[in-house]
């Protein structure tokens, strides 16, 4: 397994590359101009003097080398200088943000707390609930349970983010001032009283996000399931004498997690994305927020650093699901 993690390290490679390349060259060719939110009234020579100062004036092959330059080599070394209380970087420039001027990297930092927090604890407590409710309503095909689920499960995947996350608002918030209706990205920990209140901002977001989240991995959960307890191997077990508990957790728990593995792992990398509409809703002001506002401020640097930083998650989070089929199923071999 290790040979065989180091080739998909290795093969990945050359795939980033051609993904920042492809990122590089949709988001430069792209309409727009870094400098529209500044005033008419501004010469042209003061323009073009700050066009030149944020870098948006070099041609288009040393800004995309600078770049790549900056991502993995400058940036990792400014936080291991962090890390280690040493300056490495001397006078070598960062990613500048267009809109802030400050390091992107900084930017991300302060904004991903609040995106962990609010879609990560989301997504987990999506996880917790579909598993269970998958297993059982396949354990009970056809079932009251089964039939409220699959109802359930249809209309938290079918009805948007957006509209259920105003629909609990003028419920929850207008309504019945149970929770705020804007989240508090200010609010810091110290108390109970506190960390109360960071549940009560928290409530909606992340049921919004958790069963929305639920209703798609628990129709895998229940699918895989399904098709597992037809197989040959399963009958053979119950014929046995094995308990109907020790067939489902023993027998066909492990091989049914295969494919729903697949699904899990490759929405992580939409908790570092964050849930773009959702932070809209509610007003996190996490990941999602902040590349709407760079995209509507044409801020390259800022737009392309996390674009190519979700690309990277989606190759390493593939390669980590790879590596659990190894895990759950002991015939699958990669050396």
């Amino acid at each position: 397994m290790l040979s065989f993690t180091i080739r998909r390290l290795l093969l990945a490679v050359p795939v980033l590359l051609v993904i920042s390349l492809v990122i590089f060259l949709l988001l430069d060719l792209a309409p727009g101009d870094p400098l529209n939110q500044v005033p008419l009234t501004v010469p042209p020579e003061v323009r073009q003097q700050m066009r030149a100062a944020l870098g948006a004036d070099a041609p288009m092959a040393v800004r995309y080398l600078l770049w790549l330059k900056q991502f993995f080599v400058i940036e990792p070394l400014h936080v291991l200088g962090q890390l280690i209380g040493r300056d490495l970087l001397g006078d070598a420039p960062r990613i500048l943000s267009w809109q802030s001027r400050a390091p992107v990297a900084d930017v991300i930092a302060q904004r991903l707390p609040q995106t962990l927090m609010v879609i990560g604890s989301a997504y987990v407590l999506g996880v917790l609930i579909a598993l269970p409710v998958g297993i059982y309503a396949a354990c009970r095909p056809a079932g009251w349970f089964d039939q409220i689920s699959t109802a359930l499960a249809m209309i938290g995947f079918s009805v948007p983010t957006f509209f259920s996350g105003v629909l609990l608002i003028l419920l929850f918030s207008v309504g019945l001032g149970w929770f705020p209706s804007v989240y508090d990205t200010t609010l810091r920990v110290t108390d109970w009283q506190s960390f109360g209140a960071q549940l009560r901002q928290m409530a909606m977001p992340v049921a919004v996000l958790a069963l929305y989240n639920a209703a798609e991995i628990s129709r895998y959960m229940r699918a895989a399931m399904l098709d597992t307890l037809g197989q040959d191997y399963v009958r053979t077990a119950r014929a046995k004498g094995l308990s109907e508990q020790a067939v489902v957790l023993k027998h066909v728990l492990r091989n049914a997690m295969i494919p729903v593995v697949t699904v899990i792992a490759m929405g992580v990398p939409g908790i570092f994305g964050g849930a773009i509409i959702t932070e809209q809703v509610f007003g996190v002001n996490g990941l999602g927020q902040l590349l709407i506002s760079a995209m509507q401020a044409h801020d390259l640097p800022m737009v392309q650093t996390l674009t190519f930083l979700f690309a990277m998650l989606i190759v390493l989070f593939n390669l980590v699901a790879d590596l659990l089929y190894g895990l759950l199923d002991p015939r699958i071999r990669y050396d």
